[in-house]
């Protein structure tokens, strides 16, 4: 089973990394959960025609078998058997505000169920390990990953914040692709993964692209945001299995570009 280690708003998945803060119920009578095996003979999956896909990630959060440490099961709508839809919403709102993260905890026998978005995908594909598909609300989820909680904080949430995780997934966006990348004062490029909506979304995708630069209140020095629309392939392979993320001040997450992360920087 693949671990991750999680310590940005997410986001995290895995990918993704909030809604606003992410929701969490919880319930202490859990004790060695079925979706503890959840991951158990997880394949690798590419799917393909992903930009702009609507999802949401459940976590579930459940003491670790053998060391007792908190880790949480991560399942994403995107990979479920049903593959994107044409309408491109893998979570309608209203089965995301139905969601009831109390029952879910208990259903599943987990210490805590927590909620991830719904954000807005940008990658046209990816590679990454599936495992179980189980049904929240009416919504099927994918397991992704097992992510370890020991050191996450939902207070911890820092805009502009590099953090690494554990990842083998590999991500692609495609020529002629429009992205939405933030250039820091080092001279890093990090290009924008997953766009967060949240259960009360502020402003649609379209209308953040509108407002460009003059979204951004908390930039640090020397920072600049720019739109660009990509010229060839852009490849996500970290490398020793090793991301750079990082979120923004909306809770939008990125992800290093250049040498160790993608085939370049664009």
């Amino acid at each position: 089973m693949k671990r991750v280690s999680l310590a940005y708003p997410l986001m995290a998945a895995v990918m993704l990394t909030a809604t606003m803060a992410p929701t969490v119920a919880q319930d202490k009578s859990a004790a060695a959960p079925k979706v503890l095996f959840d991951g158990v003979g997880a394949k690798f999956k590419r799917v393909d025609n992903m930009s702009k896909t609507r999802f949401i990630e459940i976590f579930l959060a459940h003491p670790d078998a053998k060391t007792g440490e908190l880790v949480a099961e991560c399942y994403n709508t995107m990979f479920s058997s049903k593959g994107v839809p044409a309408s491109k919403d893998t979570a309608p709102q209203a089965l995301v505000a139905g969601l009831d993260l109390e029952r879910i905890a208990k259903e599943h026998g987990v210490l805590k169920a927590s909620l991830n978005g719904p954000k807005i995908w940008f990658p046209d594909w990816a590679e990454i390990e599936v495992g179980k598909e189980r049904d929240f609300n009416g919504m099927g989820a994918s397991w992704l990953a097992q992510l370890n909680m020991s050191d996450f904080s939902f207070e911890s949430n820092v805009p502009y914040k590099p953090t690494t995780i554990k990842r083998t997934s590999k991500w692609g966006w495609n020529k002629g692709t429009t992205v939405l990348l933030l250039d820091d004062a080092e001279g890093n490029t990090w290009v924008m993964k997953g766009f967060q909506l949240g259960l009360k979304p502020q402003y649609t995708y379209e209308q953040f692209v509108a407002a460009g630069a003059g979204n951004f209140k908390k930039l640090p020095p020397g920072w600049k945001y720019r739109v660009k629309t990509l010229d060839r392939d852009l490849i996500e392979i970290p490398e020793g299995g090793v991301a750079t993320i990082m979120p923004d001040e909306f809770f939008n997450v990125y992800d290093k570009t250049g040498p160790g992360m993608t085939n370049y920087k664009p």
